[in-house]
């Protein structure tokens, strides 16, 4: 079994995707398809998205839920992680090694949860 795709919800289109494109930059992973209400970056294997809920309700952070990206490499974890800060993300835990891996943690502008890893 194989994870393909993720999709966090958003309340702000428009920041979202100026966040992702910016936070994907460099990275391989480009913005595929932006179909009103859900737009999605790919590398292949990897699809990720952000969406206004279907619903129509407000989108909300889940308590708990993380993405995990595994990046490879140290200084792609260190790189991804002060980026995403610039771009006004909030650090949840600094670089450093846990639990055996090289690991930092920030949200997204939607208070979503990521870790990146190597």
């Amino acid at each position: 079994m194989k994870m393909n795709y993720f999709v966090f919800g958003t309340n702000d289109m428009s920041k979202a995707i100026g966040f992702y494109d910016a936070f994907f930059e460099d990275t391989g992973v480009h913005k595929g398809q932006a179909m009103g209400r859900m737009t999605l970056w790919t590398n292949g294997d990897f699809m990720f998205a952000v969406a206004e809920p279907f619903n129509g309700e407000p989108a909300t952070n889940g308590n708990g839920t993380m993405l995990g990206l595994n990046l490879g490499a140290k200084q792609e974890v260190e790189r991804l992680h002060q980026k995403a800060l610039t771009l006004g993300g909030q650090s949840e835990g600094e670089p450093a090694v846990r639990s055996g891996r090289f690991s930092a943690y920030f949200r997204d502008l939607d208070q979503n949860k990521i870790c990146l890893f190597a």
